[in-house]
């Protein structure tokens, strides 16, 4: 018998945003991209890559959050930040991200990094609100003109988390994900340093 989690989950679709497939596909929009992919894949780096060959100007949306006691994490953000070229514009973007994409412009690429930095930041909100903050990222993204280039991590590969927090973030960003499967235009999953064009070699089961 599936715990009552689990029967949730199975329920939860892109029509869990209140979007359906179709309509997404009948919209105009600028271009979508998503590089999804495990720790130390290569996502960060490929994305960057997508962003610098574009030819538009580089917005770089970093979801992070800065602690003042955590050396480990500061290392991370700044190893992020050396690799980015002098000429990109930077934006620092912990929760607001539908209002950052919202405020960008034609002829500009956003690189977001990352969508599970995000999830992780609003853990706290009830599954109402979480729900109303993707549902109005999703229409942003649907109504910007700029191109916007989503980082996500791969989580749930593996064994059920053992708390409750662990599966709350695992169903969350996992559903995210999965609709921003369908909202890009294309899809890369990065594993071991390789880039996978999953809308030329996957099939859409949404």
């Amino acid at each position: 018998m599936l715990c009552s989690n689990c029967m949730l989950s199975v329920f939860y679709s892109i029509r869990w945003f209140g979007i359906g497939t179709r309509e997404l596909r009948r919209l105009k929009m600028g271009r979508v991209v998503l590089v999804t992919g495990a720790a130390r894949s290569g996502k960060s780096e490929w994305a960057e890559r997508l962003a610098r060959e574009s030819g538009k100007s580089v917005v770089y949306v970093a979801t992070a959050q800065r602690y003042p006691d955590d050396a480990e994490w500061d290392a991370r953000i700044a190893t992020h930040i050396q690799r980015r070229p002098a000429d990109w514009r930077s934006l620092e973007v912990p929760i607001e991200l539908a209002e950052a994409i919202d405020g960008a412009r034609a002829g500009e690429i956003l690189l977001v990094d990352s969508l599970g930095t995000w999830v992780g930041n609003l853990l706290d909100e009830s599954e109402a609100d979480w729900r109303l903050r993707c549902e109005a990222l999703v229409r942003q993204v649907r109504a910007s003109n700029a191109d916007v280039v989503f980082v996500a991590e791969e989580t749930g590969w593996g064994v059920v988390p053992a708390y409750p927090v662990g599966r709350l973030f695992r169903d969350r960003l996992g559903r995210l994900v999965r609709v921003m499967g369908q909202v890009a235009g294309e899809t890369f999953l990065v594993v071991a340093g390789f880039a996978v064009d999953l809308r030329r070699v996957g099939t859409a089961i949404d």
